[in-house]
């Protein structure tokens, strides 16, 4: 599980993480109690839930899928969504990883 958080003026409201997930995810998107549940390629389940003020999400790959076209179109549209979803691009999500490491 990550914990990602939102850039200010980005709301921590499910109904637009939702909106975000069908825009980068085509393919039916489930509601498990407080978490959004989708599959796509070589994610065979992304689940997304709001934790406070931070989004966290937790996946799990098919690592039986070896085609490399599926796997990179995968991560970007993972790496996509993330970004649409909380406003931070993936150097600046790294950047907060590491202070939150070293507190």
């Amino acid at each position: 599980m990550q914990e990602y958080k939102l850039k200010r003026g980005y709301k921590a409201d499910m109904d637009r993480i939702h909106e975000c997930l069908k825009e980068t995810f085509p393919g039916e998107i489930k509601k498990e109690g407080e978490k959004l549940v989708t599959s796509y390629g070589v994610l065979s389940s992304l689940s997304v839930w709001l934790e406070g003020k931070k989004m966290a999400i937790d996946t799990v790959s098919d690592t039986s899928l070896t085609d490399d076209d599926v796997i990179l179109d995968s991560n970007k549209r993972f790496r996509d969504f993330l970004y649409n979803a909380t406003g931070y691009t993936a150097k600046e999500r790294l950047k907060q990883a590491k202070k939150e490491v070293s507190k």
